[in-house]
Protein backbone atom coordinates (compact mmCIF):
# COMPACT_ATOMS: atom_id res chain seq x y z
CA UNK A 1 0.00 0.00 0.00
CA UNK A 2 1.26 3.15 -0.97
CA UNK A 3 1.27 6.72 0.76
CA UNK A 4 -1.57 7.99 -0.94
CA UNK A 5 -3.64 4.37 -0.17
CA UNK A 6 -2.48 5.23 3.54
CA UNK A 7 -3.78 8.21 3.58
CA UNK A 8 -7.05 7.56 2.00
CA UNK A 9 -7.40 4.83 4.64
CA UNK A 10 -6.88 6.48 7.60
CA UNK A 11 -8.76 9.32 7.18
CA UNK A 12 -11.56 6.86 6.22
CA UNK A 13 -11.28 4.92 9.23
CA UNK A 14 -11.63 8.27 11.37
CA UNK A 15 -14.49 9.43 9.25
CA UNK A 16 -16.43 6.04 9.57
CA UNK A 17 -16.00 6.08 13.52
CA UNK A 18 -17.19 9.38 13.85
CA UNK A 19 -20.09 8.39 11.47
CA UNK A 20 -20.79 5.44 13.57
CA UNK A 21 -20.72 7.51 16.94
CA UNK A 22 -22.87 9.83 15.21
CA UNK A 23 -25.48 7.64 14.32
CA UNK A 24 -25.45 5.61 17.84
CA UNK A 25 -26.12 9.10 19.36
CA UNK A 26 -29.08 9.90 17.36
CA UNK A 27 -30.30 6.40 18.32
CA UNK A 28 -30.63 7.47 21.39
CA UNK A 29 -33.73 9.82 20.58
CA UNK A 30 -35.98 6.42 19.84
CA UNK A 31 -38.09 5.60 22.36
CA UNK A 32 -40.78 3.60 20.76
CA UNK A 33 -41.38 1.36 17.49
CA UNK A 34 -42.62 4.44 15.62
CA UNK A 35 -39.20 6.18 16.32
CA UNK A 36 -37.59 3.27 15.04
CA UNK A 37 -39.72 2.96 12.46
CA UNK A 38 -40.43 6.44 10.84
CA UNK A 39 -38.68 8.88 13.56
CA UNK A 40 -42.17 9.60 15.08
CA UNK A 41 -43.19 11.24 11.95
CA UNK A 42 -41.30 14.51 13.21
CA UNK A 43 -38.49 15.19 11.11
CA UNK A 44 -37.51 18.46 9.98
CA UNK A 45 -37.99 19.34 6.29
CA UNK A 46 -34.24 19.76 5.72
CA UNK A 47 -33.14 16.71 7.38
CA UNK A 48 -36.12 14.29 5.44
CA UNK A 49 -34.79 16.10 2.14
CA UNK A 50 -31.09 15.39 2.43
CA UNK A 51 -31.43 11.38 3.59
CA UNK A 52 -33.78 11.16 0.82
CA UNK A 53 -31.59 12.19 -1.67
CA UNK A 54 -28.84 10.57 0.04
CA UNK A 55 -30.48 7.52 -0.09
CA UNK A 56 -31.36 7.87 -3.67
CA UNK A 57 -28.60 9.18 -5.08
CA UNK A 58 -25.71 7.86 -3.42
CA UNK A 59 -23.48 5.08 -5.43
CA UNK A 60 -25.26 6.05 -8.65
CA UNK A 61 -24.34 9.88 -8.56
CA UNK A 62 -20.97 9.18 -7.65
CA UNK A 63 -20.34 6.07 -9.56
CA UNK A 64 -22.76 5.64 -11.96
CA UNK A 65 -23.63 8.21 -13.61
CA UNK A 66 -20.22 10.38 -13.69
CA UNK A 67 -19.17 6.40 -15.32
CA UNK A 68 -21.65 6.81 -17.87
CA UNK A 69 -21.51 10.14 -18.75
CA UNK A 70 -17.33 9.31 -19.05
CA UNK A 71 -18.08 6.64 -21.35
CA UNK A 72 -21.40 7.60 -23.46
CA UNK A 73 -20.79 11.80 -23.10
CA UNK A 74 -23.58 13.55 -24.19
CA UNK A 75 -26.17 10.58 -24.54
CA UNK A 76 -26.47 10.50 -21.00
CA UNK A 77 -28.17 13.94 -20.27
CA UNK A 78 -31.00 12.23 -21.12
CA UNK A 79 -30.83 9.51 -18.27
CA UNK A 80 -29.97 12.73 -15.63
CA UNK A 81 -33.64 14.43 -17.28
CA UNK A 82 -35.48 11.04 -16.51
CA UNK A 83 -34.46 11.57 -13.05
CA UNK A 84 -34.16 14.75 -12.10
CA UNK A 85 -37.73 15.14 -13.81
CA UNK A 86 -38.86 12.32 -11.98
CA UNK A 87 -37.44 13.63 -8.59
CA UNK A 88 -38.69 17.42 -8.84
CA UNK A 89 -42.32 15.51 -9.44
CA UNK A 90 -42.11 13.77 -6.81
CA UNK A 91 -40.96 16.24 -4.56
CA UNK A 92 -43.60 18.62 -5.77
CA UNK A 93 -46.77 16.35 -6.31
CA UNK A 94 -46.20 13.44 -4.39
CA UNK A 95 -44.11 14.09 -1.00
CA UNK A 96 -46.37 16.38 1.00
CA UNK A 97 -49.67 14.20 -0.45
CA UNK A 98 -47.86 11.08 1.37
CA UNK A 99 -46.85 12.89 4.63
CA UNK A 100 -50.46 13.98 4.82
CA UNK A 101 -51.89 10.78 4.33
CA UNK A 102 -49.66 9.22 6.84
CA UNK A 103 -50.30 11.41 9.76
CA UNK A 104 -54.24 11.02 8.55
CA UNK A 105 -53.97 7.03 9.09
CA UNK A 106 -51.86 7.23 11.38
CA UNK A 107 -49.26 4.57 9.44
CA UNK A 108 -45.16 3.43 9.92
CA UNK A 109 -44.81 1.66 6.56
CA UNK A 110 -45.08 2.19 3.31
CA UNK A 111 -47.17 -0.87 2.68
CA UNK A 112 -49.30 -0.62 6.00
CA UNK A 113 -50.48 3.31 4.27
CA UNK A 114 -51.31 1.73 0.98
CA UNK A 115 -53.52 -1.30 3.40
CA UNK A 116 -54.83 1.31 5.21
CA UNK A 117 -56.13 3.33 2.55
CA UNK A 118 -57.69 0.33 0.93
CA UNK A 119 -59.02 -1.04 3.86
CA UNK A 120 -61.48 -3.85 2.31
CA UNK A 121 -58.57 -5.94 1.27
CA UNK A 122 -55.61 -4.44 3.62
CA UNK A 123 -54.73 -7.59 5.52
CA UNK A 124 -54.11 -8.98 1.87
CA UNK A 125 -52.29 -5.68 0.59
CA UNK A 126 -49.99 -6.28 3.89
CA UNK A 127 -48.95 -9.83 2.64
CA UNK A 128 -48.38 -9.29 -0.52
CA UNK A 129 -46.62 -6.13 -0.67
CA UNK A 130 -44.09 -6.36 2.01
CA UNK A 131 -43.35 -10.05 1.43
CA UNK A 132 -42.71 -8.21 -1.89
CA UNK A 133 -40.93 -5.64 -0.93
CA UNK A 134 -38.72 -8.23 1.78
CA UNK A 135 -37.72 -10.51 -0.36
CA UNK A 136 -36.33 -8.16 -3.11
CA UNK A 137 -35.03 -5.67 -0.49
CA UNK A 138 -33.18 -8.88 1.29
CA UNK A 139 -31.19 -9.07 -2.25
CA UNK A 140 -30.75 -5.61 -2.57
CA UNK A 141 -29.28 -5.27 0.76
CA UNK A 142 -26.60 -8.04 -0.20
CA UNK A 143 -25.97 -5.99 -3.33
CA UNK A 144 -24.99 -3.12 -1.34
CA UNK A 145 -22.70 -5.43 0.75
CA UNK A 146 -21.12 -6.88 -2.51
CA UNK A 147 -20.40 -3.44 -3.78
CA UNK A 148 -19.10 -1.97 -0.10
CA UNK A 149 -16.42 -5.24 -0.78
CA UNK A 150 -16.19 -4.60 -4.36
CA UNK A 151 -15.18 -1.49 -3.48
CA UNK A 152 -12.65 -1.43 -0.35
CA UNK A 153 -10.75 -3.86 -3.04
CA UNK A 154 -10.43 -1.75 -5.85
CA UNK A 155 -9.23 1.25 -3.61
CA UNK A 156 -7.13 -1.02 -0.93
CA UNK A 157 -6.37 -4.08 -2.18
CA UNK A 158 -8.53 -5.54 0.60
CA UNK A 159 -10.37 -9.02 0.24
CA UNK A 160 -13.88 -8.39 -1.67
CA UNK A 161 -15.30 -10.81 0.92
CA UNK A 162 -13.62 -9.30 3.99
CA UNK A 163 -14.53 -5.86 2.79
CA UNK A 164 -18.18 -7.03 2.69
CA UNK A 165 -18.13 -7.48 6.76
CA UNK A 166 -16.35 -4.22 6.76
CA UNK A 167 -19.00 -2.67 5.24
CA UNK A 168 -21.50 -4.61 7.53
CA UNK A 169 -19.97 -4.12 10.67
CA UNK A 170 -19.84 -0.11 9.80
CA UNK A 171 -23.82 0.17 9.05
CA UNK A 172 -25.60 -2.32 11.19
CA UNK A 173 -24.72 -1.36 14.56
CA UNK A 174 -26.22 1.97 14.62
CA UNK A 175 -28.91 0.17 12.34
CA UNK A 176 -30.07 -1.95 14.67
CA UNK A 177 -29.43 0.16 17.62
CA UNK A 178 -31.36 3.99 16.11
CA UNK A 179 -33.29 2.66 13.13
CA UNK A 180 -34.78 5.13 10.79
CA UNK A 181 -33.71 7.40 13.43
CA UNK A 182 -29.58 6.55 13.21
CA UNK A 183 -30.34 5.65 8.94
CA UNK A 184 -31.45 9.52 8.28
CA UNK A 185 -29.21 11.45 10.38
CA UNK A 186 -26.38 9.58 9.00
CA UNK A 187 -28.09 10.06 5.61
CA UNK A 188 -27.85 13.88 6.43
CA UNK A 189 -23.83 13.92 6.90
CA UNK A 190 -23.54 11.61 3.66
CA UNK A 191 -25.51 14.01 2.02
CA UNK A 192 -23.58 16.92 2.63
CA UNK A 193 -20.19 14.98 1.67
CA UNK A 194 -21.58 14.41 -1.47
CA UNK A 195 -23.28 17.47 -2.37
CA UNK A 196 -19.43 19.34 -1.63
CA UNK A 197 -17.81 16.96 -3.54
CA UNK A 198 -20.18 17.40 -6.67
CA UNK A 199 -19.45 20.76 -6.58
CA UNK A 200 -16.23 21.43 -5.44
CA UNK A 201 -15.10 18.48 -7.99
CA UNK A 202 -16.02 20.34 -11.00
CA UNK A 203 -14.79 23.78 -10.16
CA UNK A 204 -11.24 22.87 -9.47
CA UNK A 205 -11.56 20.02 -12.67
CA UNK A 206 -11.84 23.34 -14.77
CA UNK A 207 -9.56 25.24 -13.41
CA UNK A 208 -6.95 22.04 -13.74
CA UNK A 209 -7.87 21.65 -17.54
CA UNK A 210 -7.24 25.22 -18.08
CA UNK A 211 -3.21 25.03 -16.62
CA UNK A 212 -2.85 21.69 -17.39
CA UNK A 213 -3.08 21.22 -21.57
CA UNK A 214 -0.98 18.36 -21.50
CA UNK A 215 -4.37 16.16 -20.68
CA UNK A 216 -6.72 14.49 -23.44
CA UNK A 217 -8.61 17.51 -24.51
CA UNK A 218 -8.20 20.97 -22.28
CA UNK A 219 -11.57 21.42 -22.32
CA UNK A 220 -15.08 19.57 -21.88
CA UNK A 221 -16.39 20.25 -25.45
CA UNK A 222 -13.21 19.18 -27.13
CA UNK A 223 -12.81 16.28 -25.55
CA UNK A 224 -16.34 15.41 -26.55
CA UNK A 225 -15.84 15.99 -29.99
CA UNK A 226 -12.15 14.49 -30.17
CA UNK A 227 -13.73 10.95 -28.83
CA UNK A 228 -15.53 10.80 -31.42
CA UNK A 229 -19.04 11.78 -33.00
CA UNK A 230 -20.96 9.05 -29.84
CA UNK A 231 -19.70 11.60 -27.31
CA UNK A 232 -20.59 14.82 -29.01
CA UNK A 233 -24.03 13.75 -30.36
CA UNK A 234 -27.24 13.37 -28.17
CA UNK A 235 -28.23 10.54 -29.50
CA UNK A 236 -24.97 8.65 -28.86
CA UNK A 237 -24.23 8.58 -32.62
CA UNK A 238 -27.11 6.37 -33.65
CA UNK A 239 -29.88 7.17 -35.73
CA UNK A 240 -33.60 6.44 -36.24
CA UNK A 241 -35.45 3.53 -33.98
CA UNK A 242 -32.21 2.88 -32.17
CA UNK A 243 -31.26 6.40 -31.03
CA UNK A 244 -35.40 6.56 -30.00
CA UNK A 245 -34.69 3.29 -28.09
CA UNK A 246 -31.83 4.82 -26.65
CA UNK A 247 -33.37 8.22 -25.45
CA UNK A 248 -35.94 6.72 -24.00
CA UNK A 249 -34.07 4.02 -22.23
CA UNK A 250 -32.73 7.15 -20.42
CA UNK A 251 -35.30 9.00 -19.63
CA UNK A 252 -37.03 5.95 -18.54
CA UNK A 253 -35.87 6.42 -15.23
CA UNK A 254 -38.27 8.77 -14.38
CA UNK A 255 -41.11 6.63 -13.69
CA UNK A 256 -39.66 4.72 -11.07
CA UNK A 257 -39.31 7.88 -8.92
CA UNK A 258 -42.92 8.66 -8.76
CA UNK A 259 -43.52 7.23 -5.24
CA UNK A 260 -42.87 4.12 -5.86
CA UNK A 261 -39.51 3.62 -4.15
CA UNK A 262 -40.36 2.86 -0.60
CA UNK A 263 -37.14 3.87 0.74
CA UNK A 264 -37.39 7.21 -0.69
CA UNK A 265 -41.32 7.17 0.13
CA UNK A 266 -40.64 7.00 3.67
CA UNK A 267 -39.10 10.13 3.86
CA UNK A 268 -41.81 11.78 2.43
CA UNK A 269 -44.00 10.24 5.33
CA UNK A 270 -41.94 10.64 8.36
CA UNK A 271 -41.83 15.07 7.65
CA UNK A 272 -43.59 16.70 10.56
CA UNK A 273 -45.64 19.00 9.28
CA UNK A 274 -47.06 20.83 6.23
CA UNK A 275 -44.51 23.72 6.40
CA UNK A 276 -41.80 21.40 6.85
CA UNK A 277 -42.95 19.15 3.65
CA UNK A 278 -42.26 22.44 2.12
CA UNK A 279 -38.76 23.54 3.06
CA UNK A 280 -38.07 19.82 1.95
CA UNK A 281 -39.16 20.18 -1.39
CA UNK A 282 -37.18 23.38 -2.14
CA UNK A 283 -34.06 21.75 -0.36
CA UNK A 284 -34.44 18.29 -2.24
CA UNK A 285 -35.21 19.95 -5.94
CA UNK A 286 -32.01 22.27 -5.35
CA UNK A 287 -29.95 20.15 -4.23
CA UNK A 288 -31.21 17.33 -7.18
CA UNK A 289 -29.99 19.89 -10.01
CA UNK A 290 -27.07 20.89 -8.86
CA UNK A 291 -25.73 17.31 -7.73
CA UNK A 292 -26.86 16.00 -10.88
CA UNK A 293 -24.86 18.32 -12.73
CA UNK A 294 -22.12 17.85 -11.03
CA UNK A 295 -22.15 14.58 -11.43
CA UNK A 296 -22.01 14.70 -15.12
CA UNK A 297 -19.58 17.44 -15.42
CA UNK A 298 -17.06 14.99 -13.22
CA UNK A 299 -17.65 12.17 -15.93
CA UNK A 300 -16.97 14.55 -18.89
CA UNK A 301 -13.79 16.08 -16.64
CA UNK A 302 -12.68 12.82 -16.83
CA UNK A 303 -13.06 12.51 -20.80
CA UNK A 304 -11.12 14.93 -21.27
CA UNK A 305 -7.93 14.67 -18.85
CA UNK A 306 -7.66 10.55 -19.54
CA UNK A 307 -9.29 10.00 -22.74
CA UNK A 308 -12.36 7.46 -23.45
CA UNK A 309 -9.45 4.47 -22.94
CA UNK A 310 -7.42 6.16 -20.10
CA UNK A 311 -9.70 4.17 -17.47
CA UNK A 312 -10.15 0.36 -16.89
CA UNK A 313 -13.03 0.65 -15.37
CA UNK A 314 -15.55 3.80 -15.70
CA UNK A 315 -17.12 3.47 -12.46
CA UNK A 316 -14.08 4.71 -11.06
CA UNK A 317 -13.86 7.80 -13.04
CA UNK A 318 -14.65 10.43 -9.86
CA UNK A 319 -12.13 9.20 -7.42
CA UNK A 320 -9.35 8.75 -9.92
CA UNK A 321 -10.59 12.99 -10.93
CA UNK A 322 -10.51 13.70 -7.57
CA UNK A 323 -6.89 12.34 -6.93
CA UNK A 324 -5.44 13.58 -9.87
CA UNK A 325 -7.34 17.50 -9.11
CA UNK A 326 -6.88 17.56 -5.49
CA UNK A 327 -3.78 17.52 -3.41
CA UNK A 328 -3.92 13.97 -1.38
CA UNK A 329 -5.46 14.84 1.97
CA UNK A 330 -8.15 17.46 0.23
CA UNK A 331 -8.47 14.55 -2.21
CA UNK A 332 -8.44 11.67 0.55
CA UNK A 333 -11.32 13.10 2.49
CA UNK A 334 -13.60 13.65 -0.53
CA UNK A 335 -13.12 9.85 -1.31
CA UNK A 336 -14.17 9.00 1.81
CA UNK A 337 -17.21 10.68 1.83
CA UNK A 338 -17.90 8.86 -1.51
CA UNK A 339 -17.02 5.60 -0.35
CA UNK A 340 -18.84 6.00 3.02
CA UNK A 341 -22.44 7.03 1.36
CA UNK A 342 -21.73 4.53 -0.70
CA UNK A 343 -21.34 1.86 1.54
CA UNK A 344 -24.60 3.10 4.15
CA UNK A 345 -27.28 2.98 1.57
CA UNK A 346 -27.27 -0.80 2.58
CA UNK A 347 -29.13 0.95 6.00
CA UNK A 348 -32.10 2.53 4.23
CA UNK A 349 -32.58 -0.95 2.62
CA UNK A 350 -32.24 -2.86 5.68
CA UNK A 351 -34.22 -0.85 8.09
CA UNK A 352 -37.18 -0.59 5.25
CA UNK A 353 -37.34 -4.41 4.83
CA UNK A 354 -37.05 -4.86 9.30
CA UNK A 355 -39.82 -2.84 9.34
CA UNK A 356 -41.94 -4.14 6.54
CA UNK A 357 -41.51 -7.38 8.14
CA UNK A 358 -42.21 -6.34 11.87
CA UNK A 359 -44.69 -4.44 11.16
CA UNK A 360 -46.81 -5.91 8.69
CA UNK A 361 -45.88 -9.73 8.54
CA UNK A 362 -45.17 -10.54 12.01
CA UNK A 363 -46.89 -8.41 14.49
CA UNK A 364 -50.42 -9.58 12.65
CA UNK A 365 -49.31 -13.21 12.49
CA UNK A 366 -48.12 -13.15 16.80
CA UNK A 367 -50.42 -10.19 17.75
CA UNK A 368 -50.64 -6.61 18.80
CA UNK A 369 -50.25 -8.01 22.40
CA UNK A 370 -47.21 -9.57 22.05
CA UNK A 371 -45.22 -6.70 20.33
CA UNK A 372 -46.38 -3.68 22.88
CA UNK A 373 -44.06 -4.43 26.02
CA UNK A 374 -41.90 -5.31 23.74
CA UNK A 375 -42.14 -3.81 20.08
CA UNK A 376 -38.80 -1.99 20.61
CA UNK A 377 -36.74 -4.98 21.50
CA UNK A 378 -38.34 -6.70 18.88
CA UNK A 379 -37.58 -4.49 16.13
CA UNK A 380 -34.37 -4.74 16.60
CA UNK A 381 -33.74 -8.02 17.08
CA UNK A 382 -35.64 -8.71 13.53
CA UNK A 383 -33.08 -5.89 11.77
CA UNK A 384 -30.17 -7.55 13.30
CA UNK A 385 -31.11 -11.01 12.02
CA UNK A 386 -31.79 -9.11 8.67
CA UNK A 387 -28.32 -7.79 8.16
CA UNK A 388 -27.00 -11.12 9.51
CA UNK A 389 -29.50 -13.38 6.25
CA UNK A 390 -28.25 -10.66 4.28
CA UNK A 391 -24.55 -10.62 4.45
CA UNK A 392 -24.58 -14.43 5.01
CA UNK A 393 -26.97 -14.37 0.94
CA UNK A 394 -24.04 -11.59 -0.19
CA UNK A 395 -21.21 -13.47 0.89
CA UNK A 396 -21.97 -17.07 0.24
CA UNK A 397 -24.73 -16.52 -2.75
CA UNK A 398 -24.30 -16.52 -6.60
CA UNK A 399 -22.88 -12.73 -7.48
CA UNK A 400 -25.20 -13.30 -10.80
CA UNK A 401 -28.07 -14.51 -9.17
CA UNK A 402 -27.98 -10.97 -6.19
CA UNK A 403 -27.76 -8.48 -8.95
CA UNK A 404 -30.26 -10.39 -11.41
CA UNK A 405 -32.59 -10.40 -8.38
CA UNK A 406 -31.77 -6.29 -7.68
CA UNK A 407 -32.51 -5.64 -11.40
CA UNK A 408 -36.30 -6.45 -10.96
CA UNK A 409 -36.04 -3.27 -7.88
CA UNK A 410 -36.37 -0.32 -10.10
CA UNK A 411 -38.80 -1.55 -12.86
CA UNK A 412 -40.57 -4.17 -10.70
CA UNK A 413 -41.05 -2.36 -7.65
CA UNK A 414 -40.98 1.06 -8.55
CA UNK A 415 -42.66 1.35 -11.63
CA UNK A 416 -45.59 -1.39 -10.11
CA UNK A 417 -45.59 0.55 -6.48
CA UNK A 418 -45.33 3.98 -8.28
CA UNK A 419 -49.02 3.46 -10.50
CA UNK A 420 -50.19 2.41 -6.92
CA UNK A 421 -49.30 5.10 -4.91
CA UNK A 422 -50.54 8.01 -7.60
CA UNK A 423 -53.26 6.06 -8.51
CA UNK A 424 -53.78 5.88 -4.25
CA UNK A 425 -53.27 9.69 -3.93
CA UNK A 426 -55.48 10.97 -7.17
CA UNK A 427 -58.00 8.79 -8.29
CA UNK A 428 -60.80 8.04 -5.41
CA UNK A 429 -62.11 5.15 -7.67
CA UNK A 430 -58.83 3.04 -7.54
CA UNK A 431 -59.10 0.47 -4.80
CA UNK A 432 -57.90 -2.77 -2.90
CA UNK A 433 -58.68 -5.59 -5.50
CA UNK A 434 -57.24 -3.37 -8.48
CA UNK A 435 -54.42 -2.33 -6.06
CA UNK A 436 -53.49 -6.06 -5.22
CA UNK A 437 -54.33 -6.94 -9.50
CA UNK A 438 -51.52 -3.82 -10.43
CA UNK A 439 -48.63 -5.59 -8.20
CA UNK A 440 -48.79 -9.00 -9.17
CA UNK A 441 -49.05 -7.58 -12.98
CA UNK A 442 -46.27 -5.35 -12.60
CA UNK A 443 -43.87 -8.11 -10.59
CA UNK A 444 -44.89 -10.76 -12.53
CA UNK A 445 -44.65 -8.81 -16.15
CA UNK A 446 -41.14 -7.33 -15.23
CA UNK A 447 -40.10 -10.24 -13.80
CA UNK A 448 -40.52 -12.51 -17.50
CA UNK A 449 -39.70 -9.54 -19.65
CA UNK A 450 -36.25 -9.18 -18.11
CA UNK A 451 -35.68 -13.32 -17.85
CA UNK A 452 -36.75 -13.29 -21.46
CA UNK A 453 -33.84 -10.70 -22.49
CA UNK A 454 -36.16 -8.55 -23.98
CA UNK A 455 -35.11 -5.82 -21.66
CA UNK A 456 -31.89 -5.22 -23.88
CA UNK A 457 -34.28 -4.20 -26.85
CA UNK A 458 -36.65 -2.01 -25.02
CA UNK A 459 -36.25 -0.94 -21.16
CA UNK A 460 -38.75 -2.61 -18.61
CA UNK A 461 -38.54 0.32 -16.57
CA UNK A 462 -40.79 2.08 -18.73
CA UNK A 463 -43.09 -0.35 -19.64
CA UNK A 464 -43.62 -1.76 -15.93
CA UNK A 465 -45.44 1.50 -15.29
CA UNK A 466 -47.58 1.18 -18.78
CA UNK A 467 -48.56 -2.59 -17.93
CA UNK A 468 -49.53 -1.85 -14.74
CA UNK A 469 -51.02 1.14 -14.98
CA UNK A 470 -53.20 -0.60 -17.89
CA UNK A 471 -54.09 -3.24 -15.28
CA UNK A 472 -55.19 -0.86 -12.65
CA UNK A 473 -57.26 1.42 -14.66
CA UNK A 474 -59.28 -1.67 -16.51
CA UNK A 475 -59.13 -3.64 -13.44
CA UNK A 476 -60.77 -0.62 -11.28
CA UNK A 477 -63.47 0.05 -14.16
CA UNK A 478 -64.59 -3.68 -14.42
CA UNK A 479 -64.28 -5.06 -10.95
CA UNK A 480 -66.69 -3.61 -7.94
CA UNK A 481 -64.36 -2.86 -5.03
CA UNK A 482 -65.91 -3.91 -1.18
CA UNK A 483 -68.28 -1.78 0.68
CA UNK A 484 -65.56 -1.75 3.71
CA UNK A 485 -63.87 1.62 3.73
CA UNK A 486 -60.49 2.40 4.61
CA UNK A 487 -59.92 2.29 8.29
CA UNK A 488 -59.45 5.65 9.75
Amino acid sequence: MDLQDTQLLIVMIAYLALLIAWGIYQGRKVKSSSDYAIAGRKLPGWVAALSERATGESSWALLGLPGAAYATGLLEIWTALGCVIGIITAWVLIAWRLRDEAEKYNVNTFTEFIARKHGEVGSWIRIIGSATIVFFFFFYVGAQFLGGGKTLNTMFGIDAKLGMIITAAIIVPYTIYGGFMSVVYTDVVQAIMMIITLVAGPIVGFIYLANNPDVFAPTISQALSTAGSEYSSLAGGMRGFTAGVALVGGFSWFFGYLGGQPQLSMRFMAIRDAKQAKRARNVGIVWTVIAYVGALCIGWIGLAIFGPTGLSDREFVMPAVLLTIFPPVIAAVLITGAIAAMISTADSLLILSATELTENLLQPLFGKEFFKKRALLVSRVITAVLAVVALTIAYFGKTNLIYSLVSYVWAGIGGTFSVVILLTLFWKRFHGIAAIATIIAGLTFTIIWISSGLDKMVTSRMLTFFVALFVAVVSTLLIKPSKAKAKN
